[in-house]
């Protein structure tokens, strides 16, 4: 049974993705201080094997997310400007925010 071409839309892994940009930022400020807050990688961790067990994502879809979800976490934290992103049911809109 090949099912790998059979039309899946599960690249990349958006469980994962949501884990992935939740702990980023935690690990972003405190992770030098606080050693023990690397542990939280084991969240998106946890939810890759989970999602490849039940058979749900692809390997390369749980990696994509972790990725995808670390880049997006670690960029929206060290950035001066702030981003707003708003996935709306027809397109996406993004927006910058200063303050003067």
């Amino acid at each position: 049974m090949n099912a790998w071409f059979q039309g899946g839309h599960s690249f990349p892994s958006g469980e994962v993705t949501l884990q992935a940009s939740f702990v980023t930022p935690f690990i972003v400020h405190y992770g030098r201080r606080y050693p023990a807050v690397w542990a939280l990688e084991l969240l998106p961790l946890y939810d890759g094997i989970a999602r490849m067990k039940s058979h749900a994502h692809w390997q390369t879809d749980v990696l994509g997310g972790w990725a995808l979800g670390t880049a997006v976490g670690y960029l929206t934290t060290t950035w001066e400007t702030p981003v707003s992103v708003m996935i709306l049911p027809h397109g996406l809109a993004i927006g910058l925010s200063k303050r003067f």
